[in-house]
């Protein structure tokens, strides 16, 4: 894989939020009563679709999905070193398909208004992103991938509150981690829209 001098800060910003995403999805949010429903990843990893998006913007699908490579190449060397193996994997596994499709729906709606492609890609990005990565990372299931499950302290697989009944903590911590990254989606739409004008389409490679 060929990576072209100009999509370098976006491969390095891609490598970065995916590298810390991968260590802070490990701690819950222990703040406003939130601790079974979230951890502080779902406030960074949004910041990888908006990275993404402005690529694809930019440079096009192809240039994008390389960018999206670099990217889980350089976060996977560091998320095994730095997180253990199986949230290695799942992050790896989740964001490689959770990317791809981003850019997939970003292509599609690329020409109609000018928040309609970053904003469904990235709704469509974090859902199976969100999916795949706490089934892999957390699911009694899955876990031959590593030689245990759980967060920083091992809690995982106690149960939690879920609508009135009980569920794994992973559960819990799935679809509040998701509700945020819907907000920071929409959130994320602020940058993109400041950056129209400075990150315009190359004709060339732009479509």
């Amino acid at each position: 894989m060929t990576l072209r001098r100009e999509l370098l800060p976006f491969a390095l910003a891609m490598a970065a939020v995916v590298t810390a995403s991968n260590i802070l999805v490990q701690y819950p949010f222990d703040h406003l009563g939130l601790g079974e429903i979230l951890t502080w990843g779902a406030f960074s990893y949004p910041v990888a679709f908006l990275v993404n998006d402005l690529t694809n913007r930019r440079y096009g699908k192809p240039a994008a999905r390389r960018v999206v490579l670099a990217g889980f190449i350089v976060g996977a060397l560091f998320s095994v070193w730095l997180a253990t193996p199986r949230i290695a994997i799942a992050s790896g596994t989740a964001f490689l398909i959770g990317q791809l499709l981003d850019i997939t729906v970003f292509g599609r709606l690329r020409r109609q208004a000018w928040w309609r492609a970053p904003l469904a890609a990235t709704m469509c990005g974090s859902l199976i992103d969100t999916a795949i990565f706490f089934s892999l990372a957390f699911a009694a299931p899955f876990a031959f991938l590593d030689t245990g499950f759980g967060l920083a302290d091992g809690s995982l697989a106690f149960p939690s509150e879920l609508f009135g009944g009980q569920a794994p903590l992973w559960m819990t911590l799935a679809l509040g981690d998701l509700s945020v990254k819907i907000i920071m989606g929409l959130l994320m739409l602020v940058p993109y829209g400041a950056l129209l004008n400075v990150l315009k389409p190359v004709p060339a490679l732009a479509r």
